[in-house]
């Protein structure tokens, strides 16, 4: 029997007590599983600021307390975790045991970083899997105090090998696969944390902010698994976000084209990495929402490879604020050979990742990530690109994006879907700053004032759903 591969997410571990809905829907399977798990909700954003405030206070006494302060605290909500999920007195003292020998590790690691007064590459990815390793361990000790046969097993332990590139890693199939398919074999429950692998020297390398999504379904592609099932507090994917349009419809059906361009353009279901080990091994990406226990096992939203092209052809309407415009301004750079090749070249020395280009004759447009903007911007300015006259920067723009197989041929369904979401931003009174179309086959854009994100969402959302 093949194995199904569950992925719990942070928003599934907000409080104490949200153990207890995984420790249901681990029951409800009746089968051996293979469980992947985020860290609890807010701590790696937690750790990401402790080092941040390493670096910058490095060596002094303030800062060190602060990092202890946290681990301290850290601590705390560990054993308040244990104390409301496990009732033998034994076990209790045997978990909290066990997740200090853990918080004793972070606690070195942090200290590292203030003797030494910097934080390297591999330090870094070490510290910030920390939250997915204590929740591992948790989760273990309390499915095993429910009587159920469960097992922790760590990335290093498995083989789950990666491409070695630290904060952004790849996994390796080609070295991973069989031995995670060993390792990971037999019954009972099986806990991977997620979040990272381990490159072939066993050094930690994170698979990118979000990334236990890509682990589940990196371990799902090693083992041939029937399927990928990602449990969230939400119906599923929707034609919008129910936050700025009211009752938004329900999709059942994507294929991973589609569900990786709506992650990438900011529907936060998935990461947007997720479908890449699973798009050619034919393993079906299930959406469940553990909030829901009416439901079983019935998902929301079932991703796959079948290409099914609807009547109204969009899908979703998905927007991010995640986005900034980088132009390279001249009156020949649309022209000149070499000076996208010498921008991307730069940027990719500094670790800045391109979105998408559009390019004129006077102007090359990049987008980035806004919180890679500056660093961008600095590079650029530094290069002093032949035939640039000017770089201009613009954080306060949004992308909205139209989503759905068929987005480029539906010439026939009235008119062209790109000018008709354009069109309907342009008369709800939305400032449109470029638009875009070809660049994927399910997909087209537009980035327009921040400020003007909801009302373009909305008037696009209305355009092909109805008001």
């Amino acid at each position: 029997m093949k194995k199904i591969v569950v992925k719990f997410g942070g928003s599934n571990l907000r409080r104490p007590q949200d153990i207890d809905r995984i420790v249901n829907v681990v029951q409800t399977y009746k089968r051996p599983l293979v469980l992947v798990v985020s860290a609890f909700f807010g701590v790696t954003n937690e750790l990401v600021a402790c080092v941040q405030a390493a670096k910058e206070g490095a060596g002094t006494a303030a800062a060190l307390a602060e990092s202890q302060s946290y681990t301290l605290a850290l601590r705390a909500l560990k054993k308040q975790i244990v104390a409301a999920n496990i009732s033998d007195p034994a076990q209790r003292a045997r978990t909290e045991a066990a997740l200090a020998v853990r918080l004793d590790q972070l606690d070195r690691y942090l200290t590292g970083i203030h003797c030494i007064g910097a934080v390297p590459s591999f330090v870094n990815d070490a510290i910030l899997s920390y939250g997915e390793r204590l929740s591992s361990l948790l989760l273990t000790e309390v499915l095993q105090s429910r009587g159920i046969a469960a097992r922790e097993a760590l990335p290093e332990e498995i083989g789950l090998i990666t491409d070695g590139v630290f904060g952004n890693a790849a996994c390796d199939f080609e070295l991973s696969a069989a031995k995670v398919a060993k390792a990971l074999a037999g019954d009972g429950v099986i806990v991977v944390p997620g979040f990272y692998g381990v490159d072939q020297n066993g050094k930690t390398t994170l698979f990118g902010r979000g990334g236990s999504d890509y682990s589940a379904a990196s371990i799902a592609a090693c083992l041939g698994a029937e399927s990928l099932d990602v449990w969230k507090d939400v119906d599923g994917f929707l034609s919008a976000d129910p936050g700025t349009v009211s009752a938004p419809r329900s999709i059942a059906q994507l294929n991973y084209l589609e569900a990786a361009e709506l992650s990438y353009f900011g529907a936060k279901i998935l990461h947007p990495r997720t479908v890449e080990p699973l798009f050619d091994r034919d393993i079906p990406i299930r959406i469940l929402n553990i909030t829901r226990p009416e439901r079983g096992l019935q998902p929301y939203t079932i991703i796959d490879d079948q290409r099914r092209v609807t009547h109204d052809v969009v899908k979703s309407v998905t927007s991010t604020e995640d986005v900034a415009i980088l132009k390279l301004h001249g009156p020949g750079v649309g022209f000149k050979p070499g000076i996208l090749a010498q921008v991307t070249n730069t940027l990719d020395q500094h670790g800045i990742n391109i979105k998408s280009v559009l390019t004129a004759q006077t102007a090359i447009n990049l987008l980035v990530a806004r919180d890679q903007l500056d660093a961008a911007y600095a590079a650029l300015v530094e290069h002093h690109l032949a035939g640039v006259v000017e770089v201009s920067r613009n954080a306060a723009v949004a992308i909205v994006a139209v989503v759905g197989d068929g987005v480029l041929d539906a010439s026939d369904v009235g008119s062209a879907i790109a000018s008709r979401a354009l069109s309907a931003a342009l008369a709800g009174g939305v400032r449109v700053c470029l638009a875009a179309a070809g660049a994927s086959e399910v997909a087209a854009y537009m980035l327009v004032h921040e400020e003007d994100r909801k009302l373009a969402l909305q008037a696009v959302h209305a355009e092909f759903f109805g008001a």
